[in-house]
């Protein structure tokens, strides 16, 4: 499933798809897609997110806070922002017993799955696999 198939439905988008949608030195073809799914899409994304991608473009892309900071602001202006409750870390945990994934896709995927989103775009997780009616696309394959 590509980027263009999926436009308009309601996502979520890992950090390290935002990361090469915003350094465009880790790839170009990678940026562009990044782009494509982030501006083609109804995206949604947590705090673990933000707190990803501020982290990794303050050691990355050496960006100031001032910029960190609009950043920030424009997350929470632009897209719809999933914060963590008991439901979201039991499920979580849940997600970890019955699967394989790290503590923090876990809770990637739990958020999406709270969010309602069809879809979870990450390089990192397993393309393709669906955890009850969200399923996980790399963009980049």
């Amino acid at each position: 499933m590509t980027a263009h198939e999926t436009d308009g439905k309601l996502c979520f988008v890992d950090s390290n798809i935002w990361l090469y949608a915003f350094i465009e030195s880790q790839g170009p073809d990678k940026s562009v897609a990044a782009r494509s799914v982030i501006e083609t899409n109804d995206v949604v994304i947590s705090t673990q997110v933000i707190n990803e991608v501020c982290i990794n473009l303050i050691k990355k892309a050496m960006f100031p806070e001032d910029k960190i900071r609009e950043l920030i602001d424009g997350f929470y202006h632009t897209y719809r922002v999933i914060e963590f409750d008991n439901e979201i870390l039991r499920k979580a945990s849940e997600i970890r017993s019955q699967h394989t994934f790290s503590f923090w896709d876990s809770l990637i995927l739990s958020s999406a799955l709270y969010s309602e989103a069809g879809i979870v775009y990450s390089e990192d997780m397993h393309d393709g696999f669906t955890i009850e009616k969200t399923k996980i696309v790399n963009p980049f394959k």
